[in-house]
């Protein structure tokens, strides 16, 4: 059932009509929880606020379906004014980016020269930016991307997620490059990815152990209070100094150990999504797990006095569907 509910919110968070839809009619089904704002502008309050506790962010300005050279472009300069905004305002956080966004999928050159632009930005203000990992099919170009890219910058890292059998061996070639080590949220064949939760699990936490022995920063991106424990008792065993590594976690999930993480002393990141495109972020936020579901659901039914609101998820779900449906229609 589990992974039935999974492949459900995973084929939705791959529907390019409801994206389109989701991003017309603005913040729908609770959204909001898990996804910052609109803009950046609608943010800075917040990473201010996370700020002042100690915790620092990372930005992602969401986006997917990029099929036009125009929104690439749109994407380069919304994140290179978002880098100024950063510096101006002295905020303590890093920008994290996805290269379709940037034009992997219209053009590799096109879009390296946009990473070029944001990170010349990004080296003047000494902003770290950081490549998120995306779906196996943009893998390798990630890489032959990121590699070619570090013969310029030193500011410029990448995600491994711990689900793909070739974790580790990517982890040992990048062992000099700051990443972010994570689970991994797409849904992947079983001939390239671990399909059991135990097994990701524990290549996860090998992988951790491994970049913790060496001196290059790691973010130990993870919500599991389990992994998190046995993370904080090998550092202790092992004498490795808490400036090697950060916890990170999403905005919206499990915020009080975000605190209680900082507050013990440990460097703590939030990832801040935000933007209109944001259904096909948080429909990958459901995927992940049940309980994000039940969150979701509660904070969308009730109001905080626990009564019923009056348009809940189900009439969004339903609306988005009956949109993707009368669309078909006229198509044909």
């Amino acid at each position: 059932m589990a992974n039935l509910t999974r492949d459900f919110f995973i084929g939705l968070s791959n529907n390019k009509l409801l994206n389109t839809n989701a991003k017309k009619y603005g913040f729908r089904l609770g959204a909001e929880k898990f996804v910052a704002g609109t803009n950046f502008d609608s943010i800075i309050g917040i990473i201010k606020d996370l700020n002042g506790r100690g915790i620092s962010c990372t930005l992602d300005n969401l986006g997917e379906f990029v099929t036009e050279k125009s929104e690439a472009i749109e994407a380069r300069d919304d994140i290179i004014d978002m880098l100024y905004k950063i510096y101006e305002q002295r905020l303590d956080c890093h920008v994290s980016v996805k290269l379709t966004q940037l034009g992997l999928d219209i053009d590799e050159n096109f879009c390296l020269n946009n990473m070029r632009a944001i990170l010349k930005v990004a080296k003047r203000f000494e902003i770290f930016i950081n490549i998120d990992m995306e779906k196996h099919i943009h893998y390798g170009k990630t890489l032959e991307t990121l590699n070619e890219l570090r013969k310029e910058y030193d500011n410029v890292g990448t995600v491994i997620q711990s689900y793909l059998y070739s974790a580790e061996d990517d982890l040992a070639a990048l062992k000099d490059v700051r990443i972010r080590l994570v689970k991994g949220a797409y849904k992947e064949d079983a001939s390239i990815a671990y399909p059991s939760k135990e097994d990701i699990d524990r290549n996860f936490m090998e992988l951790a152990k491994k970049r913790l022995l060496g001196n290059t920063f790691t973010s130990i991106a993870t919500h599991d209070h389990n992994i998190i424990d046995e993370i904080k008792t090998f550092v202790e065993e092992h004498n490795i100094s808490r400036d090697v590594f950060e916890f990170q976690m999403l905005y919206g999930f499990r915020t009080k150990m975000h605190e209680e993480l900082a507050q013990a002393g440990y460097h703590f990141c939030t990832y801040i999504p935000f933007g209109s495109d944001w259904f096909g972020y948080f429909m990958r936020r459901l995927a992940e797990r049940p309980q994000n579901i039940n969150l979701v659901l509660k904070d969308v039914f009730y109001t905080k006095e626990n009564k019923l609101k009056k348009e809940p998820v189900i009439a969004g779900v339903a609306a988005l569907s009956l949109l993707m449906f009368v669309s078909k229609k006229r198509k044909k």
